[in-house]
């Protein structure tokens, strides 16, 4: 169920939560329907927060989560929360490698068509956590679709966390970092090939992602729903 850190705070206040409540904080409406299949799959209560302001100590203190788990989650995460709780992200890495911002784009300007999810603890740096398990995701289609089949993914992955309570182990390999992009850098003016600019619009293509772009005098065309025909790019 979905309500917001008020709602919350007054449910718990009732008695109306327990020990065996668990959160997923994310900012994707589709999100919602995952926390009905886990409350299905685990017999667990699940509370989605979708906003910064809901992620307050004082409520998940009444609430008294097993797990909080995150999943693209843009917002810094208060060191009071996961010195508390036992907190989860999930990172569409492989990591040690690719650490950092803006994890699907930079994946797929560099030519990978397959990456690993990392679930792994909150710590102070970033995503550098011990790891709970890593599950493989194909990075074929627009930003959106990557989005719903890693949100599969990770349902299966939290499922597996609150059956099996997996020991996290630290990552081993040298750390490679990812900067995160910027809108100006969705420019297809500075693409070389067909094939780049096809990967440059599928990886913006998502709700809340500023699209691929062109500047043609005055006007900026914007590009969405990209194909890959013999020759050509079609896209909306």
């Amino acid at each position: 169920m979905e309500m917001d850190a008020a709602a919350l705070s007054e449910a718990a206040s009732r008695g109306e939560m327990s020990h065996r409540n668990c959160v997923l904080v994310s900012s994707r409406p589709w999100n919602s329907e995952m926390v009905a299949h886990l409350e299905s799959r685990t017999g667990r209560h699940f509370v989605l927060l979708t906003k910064q302001e809901e992620l307050a100590i004082e409520a998940l203190e009444k609430l008294r989560p097993q797990f909080v788990f995150f999943f693209l989650w843009s917002h810094r995460i208060p060191d009071v929360v996961y010195n508390r709780f036992e907190c989860i992200i999930f990172h569409m890495t492989d990591l040690p490698f690719g650490r950092g911002g803006s994890p699907l784009q930079n994946l797929i300007v560099r030519g990978i068509t397959e990456t690993k999810i990392s679930a792994l603890r909150c710590v102070e740096a970033m995503d550098a956590g011990p790891i709970y398990l890593k599950r493989q995701l194909s990075l074929h289609g627009s930003a959106e679709e990557i989005f719903l089949r890693a949100s599969d993914v990770i349902e299966g992955m939290i499922v597996e966390i609150i059956k099996k309570l997996p020991v996290p182990a630290p990552q081993a390999g040298v750390p490679t970092v990812f900067k995160r992009r910027r809108p100006e850098e969705g420019d297809l003016a500075a693409t070389q090939s067909l094939e780049q600019a096809f990967d440059m619009i599928r990886m913006l293509d998502a709700d809340g992602y500023p699209n691929a772009f062109l500047n043609v005098g005055p006007f900026r065309i914007e590009f969405s729903r990209a194909s890959r025909k013999t020759g050509q790019v079609v896209a909306d």
